[in-house]
């Protein structure tokens, strides 16, 4: 009776192993989309009142995560009771010449959201949406209205086919924290 069980056994533990082997062969692998690396985030803001009056906040940590400090981490400094239309760009700056991650992101734009949230007092909203009417945040407005100092941050999402609008949701391409004085 031993014999028998110890075959019967072996028997299912080997046809398991066979049928776990063919069952994790996939003979049309899904084209892979590997993540992309961003090295600077770029804000330039433009006061809607006078579109003369322009500025860009930085942030570059050319290297990548760990290794060396960021070589540029700019604080934000805005005025009160104004508006101001503002355009994230993405770089990474680790090759020679720089590409700008922010066309991919245009592309892919059903399946990215930046999110913007801030404890000094500015109310940011997204003006640009993807193609399902949902907000991307390449493009944002921020209206500023006392005196305050905070910190605002900035992170970038990725939600293939899982994006609602909420920014919980998620794998987090990149994030930063700007400290933000408004004057």
């Amino acid at each position: 009776m031993k014999t028998t069980f110890k075959k019967l056994f072996l028997g299912f533990t080997a046809l398991a192993l066979v049928t776990g082997f063919s069952a994790c062969k996939d003979d049309n692998p899904a084209p892979e989309n590997p993540e992309e690396l961003i090295t600077t985030i770029k804000l330039t803001f433009t006061d809607s009142a006078n579109t003369a009056n322009t500025f860009t906040v930085t942030f570059a940590d050319t290297d990548g995560p760990g290794g060396n400090a960021p070589a540029t981490y700019d604080s934000i400094a805005l005025q009160t009771n104004k508006t101001y239309l503002v355009s994230a760009q993405l770089l990474n700056e680790s090759v020679n010449p720089a590409e700008d991650i922010t066309l991919e992101v245009e592309e892919e734009k059903d399946d990215h959201l930046f999110g913007y949230s801030s404890t000094a007092n500015i109310n940011i909203t997204t003006t640009d949406l993807d193609n399902n009417n949902l907000p991307l945040g390449i493009q944002t407005k921020w209206k500023t209205t006392t005196a305050s100092v905070g910190n605002t941050t900035v992170v970038l999402k990725h939600q293939p086919g899982i994006k609602t609008g909420d920014i919980a949701l998620g794998e987090t391409d990149v994030e930063v924290v700007f400290y933000t004085v408004i004057q």
